[in-house]
């Protein structure tokens, strides 16, 4: 309120109700509201009499309450639906004071809002019962925004946000009304010189804003309600009736991944992203009008009684109540019972459309029954573990090397995480240097070396509790896709005995959410070479999913080594890996080796078990027999193309694309955030994450499962009609949003 210039000094005070009790909290007069402190609010009962707190029957610093506490106490009293009060001399509504003039209805928000109009409070002098009373009798009439004729104006809510929004639209309502006034055709209004400037020396700083938003904003993309939306339908029809020629013979081995072809069927224009999501985090963030949320809590309070109950007792046993990171949904995780293809069904029987898939593993869709049949067979007879080597590591690891050649040799392990520290330790033993550089706001873990600049690019250490200083000595951050920063943060090694490695998601950060230009890789490859660091993909995600041949063959970049996980093992436990160049993979030699000192130390008592190298081989195969990468990447674009018809339809600010099955819908941009401008991310961090949370359960309400509200994966499980249902729902969704 402070920030838009409804609080200077005296000019106005604000009220909450205490539930339970007959008091309410309000802000003391003859006070700088920008020196606020807690301690310094005053509790006064109905009566409109302060409760002391202080020996002298006052506040402990002598404060006392506004001198319109009567009026408060009268509309509390008047209103049980009002729990927060805003009183303020806010410019334009106090100009129509001065004529007057009651707002009659301009708009359908206005009236669901502030009611049917905006009247004028008779005139009677400032804190006194008269003036009370006058109030009292216009909010008896259940409209929650009124104008006093001699003090300003009053917005009620529900809450204080409710009533902080009642204020904002009634200033957007007034600003209309007085211009309105003022040119009315053969009238002329007098309004006196102060209120006029203070009025419209605020309207130009508003229109300065306004033309800063307007300067930064990029023309919406329109998507014609004829265009007939991609096809993954008739994409798997294609792949049925012709399916593509596979080679051979092992001479030609690769080359299968390219002719079946590649999820991303158009690169995004990346500067023109990167351009709307500027400007999507320009402007201030656009969620769910308050009754809107409402409803949302609603369903989680009477749809999902039974995940609630659940989630509830898991906190007594398991830290913060849930075990996994994507299970941390508002306003609390739901508890899935079945899963099955493109759809979840929660413990209270409510069925979702899947667009987390596990977080990628699943492009086959979720539970997939062929792969289930033949891992149960090869299970029958070994066990899930056995602790002896077994066939279907050696046949995982063929299967790799046939799509992806640039795999000579692949090491099961348990995780991405235990993936990525093997590859930094790999890389390290065999260059002899000990620096390792990835790109900031990328996640490739949770390890003590790479929990660096995490998710915030230029932060850090931030998220490191619990891990020393040392861990982090040699890890260093560039900010994203800037490779000028990352040649100086070579050469800086340099200095220091050089990089062992540089780590990064091919797509960019966060599966994409700052996309790489299309040439990234190939340059980045490049700096490598001339720097002698290795080159580390982190396809945890992008591995399969991209398609057979991964980011590695869609871009045609060869890395030195490759990290895998998630789809690794299509969607069972026990998902990850390293692999890459022969004579690097050499240092991950097992067994005693007395004579060879560069082998390093990795293991895990579980990897490379029968049940996950079965299932990754088996779900690699169907893969390739269905080529389902390419199906789930075209219903990637069904979904991101329609996303965009009605962001545009709506007239919302949102941003979405896709990287073929990676389908990315911005709503608050709270990803983009990092430490260039510390300030705008630490004042709008919060606030954006919290949007984007609201959105996830407003999804969530309307039956569909994202990640996080802000990514979807869809799988060859995702036919048209499913896509074309989950855009009804978004559409729904999307109503919702204030403004809309």
């Amino acid at each position: 309120m402070l920030e838009r210039g409804y609080l200077k000094a005296t000019e106005g005070n604000v009220s909450v109700r205490v539930p339970g009790r007959r008091l309410y909290a309000v802000t003391p007069s003859n006070y700088d509201y920008d020196r606020m402190r807690v301690e310094d609010v005053c509790i006064v009962d109905f009566a409109g009499k302060h409760v002391p707190d202080g020996p002298d029957g006052s506040s402990a610093d002598g404060l006392v309450p506004s001198i319109e506490c009567g009026m408060h106490a009268n509309i509390y009293r008047q209103r049980p639906d009002v729990n927060a009060i805003v009183h303020t001399h806010q410019p334009y509504a106090s100009a129509l004071a001065f004529l007057r003039k009651p707002i009659p209805p301009l708009t359908d928000e206005q009236v669901r809002f502030l009611g049917r109009q905006v009247a004028i409070v008779d005139y009677a002098p400032s804190g006194t019962g008269f003036l009370a009373r006058n109030v009292q009798k216009k909010v008896a009439g259940g409209d929650n925004a009124f104008i006093i004729a001699n003090h300003g104006i009053v917005a009620l809510g529900t809450d204080p946000d409710r009533a902080v929004f009642n204020m904002a639209l009634l200033e957007k309502v007034s600003i209309a009304y007085l211009m309105a006034l003022t040119t009315e055709a053969g009238k002329v209004y007098t309004i006196p010189a102060p209120i006029r400037e203070i009025a419209f020396a605020k309207l130009r700083k508003d229109e300065k804003r306004i033309g800063a938003q307007v300067s930064l904003s990029v023309p919406p993309v329109r998507v014609p309600v004829t265009e007939d939306l991609p096809s993954a339908d008739a994409k798997a029809a294609e792949i049925a009736a012709s399916p593509p020629a596979v080679a051979a013979t092992a001479e030609v081995a690769g080359s299968e991944a390219a002719q079946l072809g590649y999820a991303i069927s158009a690169y995004p224009d990346v500067a023109d992203t990167m351009r709307r999501l500027a400007a999507l985090v320009a402007q201030p963030v656009r969620g769910l009008r308050h009754d809107a949320l409402l409803d949302v809590l609603g369903y989680f309070d009477t749809k999902c009684r039974a995940s609630q109950e659940l989630t509830d007792r898991a906190k007594k046993r398991i830290p913060g109540g849930v075990q996994h990171n994507l299970a941390f949904n508002y306003p609390f995780p739901l508890a899935i019972d079945r899963a099955d293809g493109a759809y979840l069904t929660d413990r209270d029987g409510n069925t979702y459309i899947d667009f987390l898939q596990a977080g990628g593993p699943t492009i086959l869709g979720s539970n997939y029954g062929p792969v289930n049949e033949r891992v149960a067979e090869v299970i029958r007879e070994s066990g899930p573990v056995t602790g002896m080597f077994h066939e279907y590591e050696l046949k995982l690891a063929d299967i790799i090397h046939r799509y992806m050649p640039h795999i000579e040799m692949y090491r099961s392990l348990g995780s991405g995480t235990e993936a990525v520290m093997a590859a930094v330790r790999g890389a390290r033993a065999f260059t002899g240097k000990n620096m390792v550089v990835k790109v900031g706001g990328a996640y490739h873990g949770w390890s003590d070396t790479l929990v660096y600049g995490l998710r915030v690019p230029g932060t850090y250490r931030m998220n490191a509790k619990g891990i020393p200083f040392g861990a982090t000595l040699n890890t260093r951050e560039a900010f994203p896709h800037d490779l000028g920063a990352l040649r100086r943060k070579l050469v800086e090694n340099r200095a220091r005995g050089g990089t062992a490695a540089v780590v990064v998601e091919p797509l960019g950060p966060e599966s994409g959410t700052r996309p790489a230009p299309r040439d990234f890789n190939r340059r980045l490859r490049a700096l490598c070479d001339e720097f002698g660091a290795l080159l580390i993909f982190d396809e945890v995600v992008t591995g399969f999913r991209v398609g057979l041949g991964g980011a590695a063959g869609y871009f045609g970049v060869t890395p030195d080594l490759t990290v895998f996980g998630k789809a690794v093992s299509g969607g069972y436990p026990m998902a990850g890996g390293v692999g890459g160049r022969a004579d690097v993979m050499a240092v991950f030699g097992s067994g005693l080796d007395g004579k060879n000192g560069a082998h390093i130390q990795v293991g895990g008592t579980l990897s490379a078990n029968p049940l996950s190298c079965a299932a990754g081989y088996f779900a690699i195969e169907e893969m390739a027999r269905t080529n389902a990468p390419v199906i789930a990447g075209r219903a990637g674009d069904r979904l991101t193309r329609g996303l965009q018809r009605l962001i545009d339809r709506h007239g919302l600010p949102y941003v979405t694309y896709n990287q073929g099955s990676i389908v990315h819908l911005e709503c608050s941009g709270v990803m983009l955030l990092d430490m260039r401008n510390p300030i705008k991310l630490f004042k709008e961090n919060k606030a954006r994450k919290r949007l984007m949370e609201q959105m996830g359960a407003a999804y969530a309400a309307h039956g569909i499962i994202t990640l996080a509200g802000s990514r979807m994966y869809t799988s060859m499980a995702d036919t048209d009609e499913v896509v074309d249902t989950a855009l009804d729902r978004f559409d729904q969704v999307f109503a919702l949003v204030e403004g809309v």
